[in-house]
């Protein structure tokens, strides 16, 4: 929250005179005070400006994140496993979240136990219980959910009052031991099963075998052997498994296992007998058939309804697969080969689903991993997305969320307010107004090349951030051209320096220069732009007459010595700024640290710790970050950088003061409006005129946060 005091005469106003007052606080709205009412006098009054999360463009493109709403609303991160109760509840383990969510049957998400971006083994009721990727979710009758706590190795019940339980494992060890609770070990189970009479099957996947505990908590082995892997049919620990996933009981007690790293799905019967149902161990494919002649591609999911039909998620494929009872294997929904989110009926598409569950009616619900969304296959094929949001990402010029960008990195501003985008999986730089109108300024989406020429004729490769100068230059990092490029305010775009497809280290003029991999660019007052060179682990200066010279850094050395130019050391620099008194500013990402090079040339540790990474507010080296991308200063000397692995912007005062200010550490998600709110995967950072800071996130959204 920023505060302003706006000051004018009561007689003769003509204007107001924004003053700066200071920050801090998190509320919202306006104060005022006045005083003397006589002519000529003054009042002064002091308008709160919120800190407020808005989107400026585009639309997140991941969908990852961990919000409770409903529908489209919700947001998942690499949702695994599924479980549908008695009444219509879909149960997911959320497994990037390492929470269980709940959805009710009008598409409703909540969060049952566990909180997001919190991993751990604590049992305890709702968010006090703390999970570690799980990854497989079974309810019973009674509505208690079973919950395959992979990072934990260890199987977990929640009551149907939120309570959270440990019931066999051990999150201290991992191995293959049968015996009762926590004297039991597992070894990365995947998902598990639940039968009428509170029986738990558990696919133990890196000991590729099923194992059984019963309601007393007693745990066996029920097939296969700890350590042997294979696909040997048989009784017992006779048989053997490759990687199974995931399991599903029918009415007769049988067992359906997706074998995984076989590519096979195999049956096991009440006696233990352990066949193949469906597939060729080791022969990858998408083919339909029977038994063998049928191909998966590593199957992760498997459910059987009432007459013995088994529904599998041939994630490899983005497919859904089904058996016959008679193992006649054909596809239900989705296209082999094919990657993305439609719904629809026969066309639908998935992106890597996994877990499969199915309701009283044969309606089937898959966690659509990839997706980070729950689908829905109704009886009768017509594939829906019941919560979450898929991802997002395109060419499309608009206004606001109309508009797409493909993996947009780097961002800078002009005098005006404009905002300039280096799309860089479109190979295109596009420009955003202050009312948010997104246009394609230079190169052509779906085109790469290193063409100089106006507009929509030049070429790109995958350029990752921009800078403008006073004269409303910019100048971008063709990264993929190993190039910087200058684009005029007439549109006009020239290589300034570096040649198209050479890679180097060399110092020089103009295309006699070269680059490695450059991924940030600022300009000072005076038209100079610095490079941060990331495979060169080094920071370029280019002058206006496109002389290059190396800064600070050694090329080819990586490291994290503070010194004077070459003596210095960087790992793998991110991005780059500079202020008005020609401190450049680094963040060097492999070091999880930010850099400061004076106009000598002298390197120091501005803040963070090499080889320290996490993400603690704190002065200079004791504070923490992790993978720090892009960075931006303001008028007042305050540096602002994108945290992009903690899902976080950090500010940096002059003093060398860290504090996050925008997410929330380790919860990626979209959540708008005040602050902290939620973000996820931070890159480039600009500021604009009017104080506000502007960004790339999601991977697809362009945002803007005001009253920092």
């Amino acid at each position: 929250m920023k505060y302003y005091t706006l000051r004018y005469p009561l007689i003769g106003f003509v204007g107001l005179v924004l003053t700066a007052c200071g920050g801090g606080g998190d509320g919202g709205g306006s104060t005022a005070s006045t005083g003397g009412a006589g002519p000529g006098s003054s009042t002064v009054v002091t308008v709160t400006v919120p800190s407020v999360l808005a989107l400026l463009a585009g639309a997140p493109l991941s969908g990852q994140g961990s919000i409770d709403g409903a529908g489209l609303a919700a947001e998942f991160f690499s949702p695994t496993g599924v479980a549908v109760d008695s009444s219509g509840n879909t149960y997911v383990a959320d497994t990037g979240n390492s929470t269980i969510r709940k959805i009710t049957v009008a598409g409703v998400v909540t969060t049952l136990a566990g909180t997001a971006g919190i991993t751990g083994s604590a049992d305890g009721t709702g968010a006090a219980a703390q999970f570690n990727s799980p990854s497989g979710v079974a309810v019973d009758a009674s509505g208690n959910v079973y919950v395959a706590d992979s990072g934990n190795s260890t199987i977990r019940m929640i009551t149907s009052a939120g309570v959270v339980t440990t019931l066999a494992g051990s999150a201290a060890a991992t191995g293959s031991t049968d015996g009762t609770g926590a004297a039991a070990l597992f070894n990365g189970p995947a998902n598990v099963a639940v039968d009428s009479t509170h029986n738990v099957y558990v696919a133990d996947t890196n000991n590729d075998t099923i194992r059984k505990i019963t309601s007393a908590g007693v745990v066996t082995t029920l097939a296969g052997t700890a350590g042997v892997t294979g696909s040997l049919d048989g009784t017992g620990t006779a048989a053997l498994f490759s990687g199974p996933t995931d399991l599903a009981l029918d009415v007769a007690g049988n067992l359906y296992v997706a074998d995984t790293n076989n590519n096979t799905v195999r049956k096991i019967t009440a006696l233990g007998v352990v066949s193949t149902l469906a597939g060729t161990a080791g022969t990858v494919g998408s083919a339909d058939g029977t038994g063998a002649a049928a191909q998966f591609n590593d199957p992760s999911g498997v459910v059987v309804d009432a007459t013995g039909n088994v529904y599998v998620t041939d994630t490899g494929n983005g497919t859904v697969r089904e058996i016959t009872a008679a193992g006649v294997v054909s596809t239900l929904a989705g296209t082999a080969g094919t990657t993305g989110s439609a719904d629809g009926t026969g066309a639908a598409v998935f992106n890597g689903p996994t877990g499969i569950a199915l309701d009283s009616s044969d309606n089937a619900y898959v966690a659509d991993t990839g997706n980070n969304t729950i689908r829905e296959i109704s009886v009768a094929g017509v594939v829906t997305t019941l919560a979450g949001t898929a991802p997002n990402s395109g060419d499309v010029d608009g206004t606001g969320a109309s508009a797409q960008f493909n993996a947009p990195a780097g961002v800078a501003t002009d005098s005006s307010g404009n905002t300039y985008v280096a799309d860089t999986g479109n190979s295109t730089i596009r420009e955003i107004n202050p009312a948010g109108v997104v246009t394609t300024l230079a190169g052509m989406a779906g085109t790469t090349g290193s063409i100089d020429d106006t507009g929509l004729a030049a070429q790109f490769s995958a350029p990752s951030a921009v800078a403008v100068d006073s004269a409303n230059n910019i100048y971008v990092a063709d990264t993929g051209n190993n190039t910087i490029r200058k684009i005029s305010a007439g549109g006009v775009v020239t290589t300034l320096a570096g040649t198209a497809g050479i890679t180097g280290s060399a110092d020089g003029t103009g295309a006699a220069a070269s680059f490695s991999s450059p991924t940030g660019v600022a300009a000072d007052s005076a038209g100079n732009v610095y490079v941060a060179d990331s495979a060169n682990n080094t920071v370029r200066k280019i002058t206006p007459a496109g002389v290059v010279t190396t800064l600070a850094g050694t090329s080819g050395t990586s490291g994290s010595v503070d010194g004077t130019g070459a003596a210095a050391r960087f790992n793998g620099p991110a991005d780059i700024t500079v202020d008005a008194t020609g401190n450049v500013y680094v963040t060097d990402m492999n070091n999880d640290t930010v850099r400061k090079i004076t106009s000598a040339g002298v390197v120091s540790t501005l803040a963070g710790t090499a080889g320290t990474l996490g993400s603690a507010d704190g002065t200079g080296i004791a504070a923490q970050f992790s993978a720090p991308a892009g960075i931006t200063t303001d008028v007042s000397g305050n540096i602002f950088v994108a945290d992009m692995n903690n899902d976080t912007i950090r500010k940096i005062t002059a003093a060398g003061v860290v504090s996050t200010v925008v997410g929330v550490a380790g919860n990626a998600g979209y959540k708008l409006g005040a602050l902290p709110g939620l973000i996820g995967a931070p890159n480039g950072l600009a500021m604009l005129p009017n104080g506000s800071l502007v960004f790339s996130a999601d991977t697809g959204a362009i945002l803007t946060v005001t009253g920092l």
